[in-house]
């Protein structure tokens, strides 16, 4: 179902308020560039072609397992203004990302993981 806010259109979240994105699994993900501004990239027969920000995405995108041990990676697709991905969270507890500089053991929730990734490809 879709809302106005300020005027357009804005969809509402598909996340289930009663999970846990802590809780081992296999999460499907996309993330939108803002505005859907096409700035990864282009599409040349039928091939994606990064340009120096989509080799960006995709290496911190490929980065993830290193900071998060409980967290493998399997397929995704970077489009010119999206990326798709699966995250697989297992349930084991590592250590932090190595950009909080800190020493607290937990399980990375689905949140953390996208945000880290997020804010990296932002700096």
């Amino acid at each position: 179902m879709s809302t106005l806010f300020k005027n357009k259109f804005k969809i509402n979240s598909t996340r289930l308020q009663t999970w846990d994105y802590s809780n081992p699994g296999w999460y499907f993900i996309t993330i939108n560039s803002k505005e859907h501004k096409e700035c990864f990239g282009v599409i040349k027969n039928k091939k994606m072609i990064l340009n120096d920000l989509g080799k960006i995405v995709e290496k911190h995108w490929l980065e993830i397992p290193e900071h998060y041990k409980s967290v493998e990676l399997d397929y995704y697709v970077l489009m010119p203004n999206h990326i798709h991905g699966i995250l697989i969270l297992n349930d084991v507890e590592t250590g932090h990302a190595p950009s909080l500089q800190s020493n607290i053991i937990r399980k990375p929730s689905l949140g953390n993981v996208i945000g880290n990734f997020k804010s990296a490809v932002t700096k």
